[in-house]
């Protein structure tokens, strides 16, 4: 049986590393995959303590989540293509049309 901690310490290496992924990388996409690796460390430890407390509250949570980030990923990618198609590019320090 694996133990609550060891879904805990599982989700926050996951958070870690998409944390890490935000701030280092360059690549749009990548910065998109690390932000989708930060929802499923939290849908984990969601789930972990749902299943932990006999609750379902937790699933209920997971997938509206999950809805969410498939929104956002659709709306991400397609504005990442658009972006692609007039700059040529997927580094976002050449991505200076955002600005005010």
């Amino acid at each position: 049986m694996i133990t609550l901690s060891a879904y805990v310490v599982v989700a926050m290496v996951l958070f870690g590393i998409g944390v890490i992924g935000v701030l280092v990388s360059r690549n749009v996409i990548i910065l998109f995959m690390s932000v989708e690796l930060m929802l499923n460390a939290a849908n984990l430890t969601l789930i972990a303590f749902s299943r932990a407390l006999n609750v379902l509250d937790g699933h209920v949570f997971v997938f509206l989540v999950l809805t969410i980030a498939a929104a956002e990923a659709a709306v991400g990618l397609a504005m990442v293509i658009t972006l692609f198609r007039n700059r040529e590019t997927v580094n976002i320090d050449r991505y200076n049309i955002l600005k005010w």
